[in-house]
């Protein structure tokens, strides 16, 4: 099988091999931060809620890879699989294995060409959106829980006090309902309030756009199919016209065929 034809195989949609490159750098900074917050019970709650979405991603991911690979025992043993499986694994021994699908990111876009990323990033905007989107979503319930527990930790009428209540309050304000059960009582931590819900009206405005042009936009592939084929009546006279012609050269070859019947007679 050609080298050119295996790395396009290999290669997914730009959109979704950046998103699985990014996950793959936030779970491993999620390693690090776990072994630097030790001694802080909430923080490292909040991590490990956020690996166990991260965890089935991955999972989905080596499945997706594995099924659709050209040899599925090439992409196993030698196309480090097997790392992809372990690191699947919800067990946090495994999660350095996650280092190999950064690097076989990083490979495969550096093969494809940074100004050729850009350009397909650019052009598939719109289906690159929702994962985009997703993404910044998992950052800001992650940052902006962390943030939030170290700013309001130890502040008088706090009631943002655990891993519980900093996802809840994240993802509410993100999302812009507020039910202001919980809220911050400090300048920092209301600055952070401000920072996420600015945040979550401009990811949740894409998402809208996204959506919108999902299920409103026709298809354009199909458009432009559409736009090529000739209509009905067209295409019947050119069928039409193909037959007589046919039929014209039939009885050109047989009277040839009559002429030399006669001449051998």
């Amino acid at each position: 099988m050609p080298t050119k034809f295996k790395f396009y195989r290999e290669l997914k949609n730009i959109g979704y091999e950046l998103f699985i490159g990014a996950l793959s750098i936030l779970s491993i900074l999620n390693s690090v931060l776990s072994l630097t917050f030790t001694e802080h019970d909430n923080l490292q709650t909040v991590l490990s809620i956020l690996d166990s979405v991260v965890t089935p991603i991955f999972m989905a991911d080596f499945l997706y890879r594995f099924f659709t690979a050209a040899s599925r025992s090439r992409y196993f043993w030698l196309g480090f699989g097997w790392a992809d499986l372990l690191s699947s694994l919800p067990f946090p021994q495994l999660k350095i294995m996650r280092i190999f699908r950064l690097i076989r990111v990083i490979r495969l876009l550096a093969e494809f060409g940074a100004r050729r990323l850009l350009h397909e990033f650019v052009s598939q905007r719109a289906q690159n959106a929702l994962l985009t989107v997703a993404f910044l979503v998992l950052c800001i319930l992650e940052f902006g829980s962390l943030a939030i527990l170290s700013a309001e930790q130890g502040a008088p009428r706090a009631n943002i006090i655990n891993a519980s209540d900093a996802l809840w309050w994240v993802f509410v304000t993100i999302t812009t309902v507020g039910y202001g059960d919980f809220y911050p009582v400090t300048d920092s931590g209301r600055l952070i309030g401000i920072v996420v819900m600015i945040g979550g009206v401009g990811l949740f405005g894409t998402l809208s756009g996204y959506l919108a042009n999902a299920f409103l936009s026709p298809n354009k592939a199909k458009a432009a199919h559409a736009h090529d084929l000739p209509d009905s009546k067209t295409r019947l006279a050119e069928l039409q016209q193909m037959l007589e012609e046919h039929e014209r050269s039939a009885a050109t070859i047989r009277a040839r065929l009559a002429e030399l019947a006669e001449v051998s007679g």
